[in-house]
C-alpha cells in the first residue's frame, strides 16, 4: 500500500522530471516576454474579480502550490504587499525565482512540503490563495486544509479557484464526450507514467504521479474542520482547464466546470 508521505514525494518528483518539459513550451517564453511589466497578470477575469472582492491591496498573500510563479507574481498587480509562493517542487522554484528576477517585484518562493512548512509562516497571512489542480495533488484534504489554516491570521481568508470534481466524470477526447467516464466516489488515485503537462499526453518518464479525485463535501468538510468559516462558494459553467474541456461550454445543457470559494479564519 502507498503512504501518503510516498505519494507526496512521488508527485514532487514527477514534477521535477516534468520541468523541463514547461520550460520549452510557447507558454514559458510569452511568460518570459510579458513579466517584466508592472501591470503584468496571467489571473482570469474569474479569480481577478474573487480576489478584488477579497480585497488584497497592502495585505500579505501567501499561494499553496505557486508552480513557476507566475500567479504570485501576478498578485502584485492587484497591490498585494508581501507575496510568497510555496511548492515543493525545487525545478519549477527556480522557473518562478527566474520570472521573479525579471518581474518589477519581489515575491519569495519556499520550497516545502505543505505537511511541513517552516514555522515562519504560521500565522502571517491576510489571504491564502490556492488554485486549479492543487488539491488533486493532495492525498488527504483534511491534513492540507489544517496547515493551509496554520498560515493565516485571525480574521485571514481562504481563496480557492479549481475545477469543478464533476468534470472528473467526463472524458473529453473520448468519441462521445458527454458520457459518464468515471466515478464521483472513486477513492483510488489516478496513476500517471507520463510527464505532467497541460496540454495533450506527456511522454513516459517512469516517475508515477498521483492524482486524487476529492468531492465537493470533502473539501468544504475539510475547511470547516480546520477552523475556516465558509462565506462564500460559486460554481460556474466555463472552463478554467485545458483548451479541450471547451467542448463542454458551448452545450445546449451547461454543467458546473469550476468554482470560487472563500473561507475565513475564525
Amino acid at each position: 500500500m502507498v503512504v501518503h508521505k510516498d505519494v507526496i514525494a512521488s508527485n514532487r518528483d514527477a514534477w521535477n522530471a516534468s520541468a523541463d518539459h514547461h520550460r520549452r513550451s510557447a507558454s514559458w517564453r510569452e511568460l518570459i516576454e510579458a513579466v517584466p511589466h508592472k501591470d503584468f497578470s496571467c489571473l482570469d477575469a474569474t479569480l481577478t474579480e474573487v480576489l478584488q472582492q477579497v480585497g488584497v491591496t497592502g495585505k500579505s498573500v501567501v499561494q499553496m502550490g505557486c508552480n513557476n510563479g507566475r500567479e504570485a507574481i501576478s498578485l502584485f498587480a492587484l497591490g498585494a504587499l508581501e507575496v510568497v509562493g510555496v511548492d515543493q517542487s525545487c525545478e519549477f522554484l527556480k522557473q518562478a525565482r527566474e520570472l521573479a528576477e525579471r518581474s518589477a517585484y519581489l515575491p519569495e518562493f519556499v520550497e516545502a512540503d505543505i505537511h511541513a512548512l517552516p514555522a515562519s509562516l504560521d500565522a502571517r497571512f491576510d489571504v491564502a490563495l490556492i488554485t486549479i489542480g492543487v488539491l488533486n495533488w493532495m492525498p488527504d484534504l483534511a491534513v492540507f486544509f489544517r496547515h493551509v489554516a496554520r498560515t493565516l491570521k485571525p480574521g485571514g481568508a481562504l481563496v480557492i479557484y479549481e475545477t469543478h470534481p464533476f468534470l472528473e466524470l467526463l472524458d473529453p477526447e473520448a468519441d462521445d464526450p458527454w458520457r459518464v467516464h468515471g466515478s464521483y466516489f472513486q477513492t483510488e488515485p489516478v496513476v500517471e507514467l507520463g510527464a505532467i503537462v497541460y496540454e495533450g499526453k506527456g511522454e513516459p518518464s517512469g516517475q508515477p504521479s498521483y492524482w486524487h479525485i476529492h468531492r465537493l463535501g470533502d473539501v468544504l468538510t475539510g475547511i470547516i474542520n480546520a477552523g475556516l468559516q465558509l462565506r462564500a462558494f460559486t460554481e460556474y459553467p466555463h472552463s478554467n482547464r485545458e483548451d479541450l474541456y471547451d467542448v463542454y461550454v458551448q452545450g445546449v445543457a451547461q454543467i458546473p466546470m469550476c468554482y470560487t470559494l472563500l473561507a475565513e479564519k475564525r
